[in-house]
């Protein structure tokens, strides 16, 4: 038996206000994640604090045309809401290609956020973990890194973000609103998820204590013609090797703006910003696409294992561009 106290929140500020002050505690959601880390020792809170009954369970239309999206919503909701399905198909793609059916029922917003890695060796007690343990080192660098990041990592962990939610919505310039014992702040979320650096046991830039209770994605128009692509070992129930969420805004064969965000190669959604840069007044064609691929993908640094990631994300980004592109020429091809 693992023990610990648990409590139901009454209302945001209460939650806040108990785990703000018991070091030990944690908020407790879909516990599609916590509970399996409790299990394997990785995790031991001595108090959960159940926050599955506040009113953030809404998917509501903001003023100037976003949306937010309360931090209680189930992935399975979300991904099936008409609003987030016809203006942001990427996101609506994201969340499907993420875990299996029965975990979307139950698993939240905030709670896929903050996911962490699945690294073999953070879940493995009995190996170093400067992720588990600062300071202990980290196994991955001289072990299996298959799986682990190309880019943003650090001699100090070179694991990688699972969400698949959470790249959508890098891409779509999303922000998170927490709620803390100082109130409430506004986090983008490109932000809001860390690399490793020197403290790589710090996954986001929350405080200790603060809440995640929403999620608010702009208004972007060209997010209708946006997909999310999700490269791994088997066609369910498995985690990214690499995947792409992109969105373009195309006129007269050249493309205005863009939206990219890469998952499974970095230890956070990984905002494509140099894609972007190039693919701004260029034509949308695939020249432009591998161009816009090769200048974000420069910069990486691949491990022993993993080199192979390094073609993987170029050619998925630019077949995810391309099929965008001709998402777009076909719509003007219609009488």
């Amino acid at each position: 038996m693992i023990p610990f106290d648990y409590q139901r929140a009454a209302d945001g500020a209460s939650a806040v206000a108990t785990v703000t002050r018991r070091p030990g505690a944690a908020f407790l959601g879909g516990g599609t994640n916590l509970v399996d880390h409790m299990k394997l020792g990785v995790a031991d809170p001595d108090l959960l604090v159940d926050v599955t009954r506040l009113p953030y369970d809404a998917i509501e239309q903001l003023p100037g045309g976003g949306v937010r999206i309360g931090a209680t919503v189930r992935n399975s909701d979300l991904a099936a809401d008409p609003l987030i399905r016809s203006r942001y198909p990427v996101l609506s793609e994201a969340l499907l290609a993420g875990a299996s059916g029965q975990l979307r029922n139950l698993a939240t917003t905030g709670g896929n956020l903050l996911q962490r890695t699945r690294c073999v060796y953070f879940q493995d007690v009995t190996t170093p973990c400067n992720k588990r343990q600062p300071g202990a080192g980290c196994s991955a660098i001289d072990g299996w890194t298959r799986n682990h990041a190309i880019l943003g990592a650090s001699e100090h962990c070179v694991a990688t973000h699972p969400s698949d939610m959470a790249v959508a919505m890098a891409a779509l310039d999303a922000a998170v609103v927490v709620l803390g014992a100082d109130g409430e702040r506004s986090i983008p979320l490109v932000d809001f998820h860390r690399l490793p650096g020197d403290e790589p046991q710090r996954d986001t830039v929350l405080e200790h204590g603060e809440l995640i209770t929403a999620v608010d994605v702009p208004a972007l128009g060209f997010a209708v013609r946006s997909a999310y692509r999700k490269v791994r070992d088997r066609a369910s129930y498995a985690f990214a090797l690499v995947s792409v969420a992109a969105a373009l805004d195309i006129d007269g064969g050249v493309v205005r703006d863009g939206r990219v965000a890469l998952g499974g190669v970095a230890h956070k959604p990984w905002r494509a910003t140099r894609a972007e840069e190039r693919l701004r007044g260029a034509p949308a064609d695939d020249a432009t696409f591998a161009a816009a691929a090769d200048a974000e993908l420069a910069q990486a640094r691949p491990l022993r294992d993993n080199g192979f990631k390094v073609a993987m994300a170029r050619n998925t980004l630019v077949a995810v561009l391309r099929d965008l592109a001709a998402r777009d020429q076909g719509t003007k091809d219609r009488p």
